[in-house]
């Protein structure tokens, strides 16, 4: 979509058009409120600082849409064709490495009681499960620090995918 066309959308159409970069009502309407924009990196800044003031409770609810790594996401819409396209070389691994994964998801959530959450988009399988087996060594406080900070990169990604 066209910045132009993001900017003239009503304020419900606006957040429907974001709403797949993230399951947090609370950024989207914020964000949609601060139009309009005059260029893409204008967006993107704001985006992200709004972004920065997300804790623990954003993040619960964020992760209620993201499937664990390894996992087709189901479903058609936007999220979920993201969501597939983002996790592709995990998806795609062997089957060694798919088990590697599936075992360390369920370490992690033993461990944090949530779902793992990367960057999938640019990184390959080995890079996930290393990133995973690193992470799981962190304490609570730093593990959402982490985890906060990919959900910023994957929500300033699909923005960036999103509106140009």
């Amino acid at each position: 979509m066209k910045l132009e066309n993001f900017n003239q959308l009503s304020p419900a159409e606006a957040q429907a058009a974001i709403a797949h970069c993230v399951a947090i009502p609370a950024w989207q309407q914020a964000l949609v409120a601060a139009r309009p924009f005059s260029n893409p990196q204008q967006l993107l800044a704001e985006a992200e600082r709004l972004a920065q003031q997300w804790q623990g409770a954003e993040l619960e609810q964020a992760l209620s849409a993201h499937p664990r790594i390894g996992e087709k996401a189901a479903g058609e819409d936007k999220e979920a064709t993201f969501s597939r396209s983002e996790q592709s070389a995990m998806l795609d691994a062997n089957g060694a490495l798919q088990f590697a994964m599936l075992a360390g998801n369920q370490r992690y959530e033993q461990r944090f009681g949530r779902v793992f959450l990367i960057r999938a988009k640019g990184r390959s399988g080995e890079e996930m499960l290393a990133e995973l087996q690193r992470r799981l060594n962190n304490d609570v406080v730093t593990e959402q620090q982490e985890a906060l900070t990919q959900l910023r990169e994957i929500t300033l990604l699909r923005l960036k995918e999103s509106i140009a």
